[in-house]
């Protein structure tokens, strides 16, 4: 079946890169069509914090009273360990000073908020996979998509954005295939309930066993926490590491963590997941199409949090995409405005948290810089500043920093 109507933009994918760029769109009088695979609401495995970039997106959606409203942890600050055991707890401010606080939300939850906004504003489809482009020569025009029942179908658009994912057909089809193991993170999850010692802070601890990797726990509603493990494909392949069992081990045998793991109750399977990190750039844009989220390859190389950059690439396509309608433009040439507005907005932050991701590697500088912290409370400050500000991180890759470490 061929659908006739004509859209501006097709977005393939109802995550939160997508939702956000349908949104956007849409609010701009745009003619939208939302295709989505799943039927809503749908899980998602991730690690489920929402990051501070995540919520200021949301806010210019207007969503925040719906995340509030909806179930989900708060945290106020984050607690890190180093390999040689040191626990340090640093909590979050704001730039009044006072403590400020952050969100983990299930995706079933937090993605729900967002593909709910955007249907009511767009022609949606869910159960509805898109298994490959529509084209005239090189240029995309259209989607070629089956539902659940195997029926067939054809939509056509100006616009083409891909949303759908780490797999995505949209980047296959435009860009082919690019899983760069120094550029992607395999990852590990679960949720548990009955965890000891949770402080409301989010716990990222650098385990002597899975270096140069981190194990995790995200407090959640009702007290349940995710619950996971994640290491670079190419640090895996180099040091033979079976990801899944070496986050048992660390539940049930390190001494951090044997105790508070004693009387839990592990509620789901333990899932994995990959990570395209933007420490590579990708080709996201060209002839009729652009990339968003993970689709485009843009999670942070250092936190590993993906859905602050999915949104923000969302908003840029949307604001991108309307000006070339606008021209009556959708060549590659008028599309490449995304790759300058996106890299302006995201490639800075990308390359520092790549640096900071390689100095992980190093077990003296963590056991330095975390046990320093433990110590000092303005080292505890300069850290958290690498997590609320840009100019902070680049004090953080600065051998000045550890200088100044040494005499705080």
């Amino acid at each position: 079946m061929t659908q006739e109507i004509l859209y501006d933009a097709i977005v393939v994918g109802g995550g939160p890169a997508g939702s956000t760029a349908a949104t956007f769109l849409a609010k701009k009088g745009r003619r939208v069509l939302l295709l989505e695979k799943e039927n809503w609401p749908r899980n998602k495995t991730c690690g489920d914090a929402i990051s501070g970039k995540s919520v200021g997106v949301l806010r210019e959606l207007g969503l925040t009273d719906a995340l509030e409203k909806a179930e989900h942890g708060e945290v106020v600050g984050i607690t890190f360990s180093s390999p040689n055991g040191t626990v340090v707890t640093i909590p979050f401010k704001g730039s009044d000073g006072q403590i400020s606080k952050g969100y983990v939300c299930r995706r079933m939850v937090y993605d729900n908020i967002l593909w709910d906004n955007a249907k009511r504003l767009c022609d949606s489809y869910e159960g509805v996979e898109v298994t490959g482009l529509v084209k005239e020569g090189q240029k995309v025009i259209g989607v070629r998509a089956r539902d659940k029942a195997k029926q067939e179908m054809e939509f056509r658009a100006k616009i083409v954005i891909g949303a759908d994912g780490v797999a995505s057909v949209v980047a296959r089809e435009t860009r082919g295939a690019d899983v760069d193991p120094q550029h992607t993170c395999i990852a590990y999850r679960a949720y548990y309930s009955g965890i000891s010692g949770m402080n409301s802070t989010l716990e990222i601890h650098f385990v002597k066993s899975i270096l140069p990797g981190y194990f995790w726990i995200f407090p959640l509603e009702h007290g349940i926490a995710n619950v996971g493990v994640g290491m670079v494909m190419s640090d895996m392949k180099k040091g033979n590491v079976n990801l899944q069992k070496a986050m048992l081990d660390i539940i049930n045998n390190n001494p951090l963590f044997k105790s508070r793991f004693a009387n839990a109750k592990q509620l789901s399977p333990i899932s994995a997941w990959s990570l395209p990190f933007g420490s590579k750039k990708r080709k996201v844009s060209g002839d009729g199409f652009l990339l968003v989220g993970d689709a485009a390859g843009l999670v942070d190389p250092f936190s590993g949090e993906g859905i602050g950059n999915a949104m923000t690439s969302g908003k840029i396509a949307a604001e991108v995409a309307d000006e070339a309608l606008s021209f009556g433009r959708t060549d590659a040439e008028m599309l490449a405005k995304y790759d300058q507005k996106l890299w302006a907005e995201i490639e800075n932050e990308l390359k520092l948290s790549y640096a900071m991701q390689k100095l992980g590697k190093i077990e003296w500088l963590l056991n330095f810089v975390i046990s320093k912290a433990a110590k000092s409370p303005k080292a505890r400050e300069a850290i958290a500043g690498t997590f609320t500000n840009e100019e902070a991180k680049k004090e953080y890759i600065s051998p000045l920093f550890y200088l100044k470490l040494l005499f705080s």
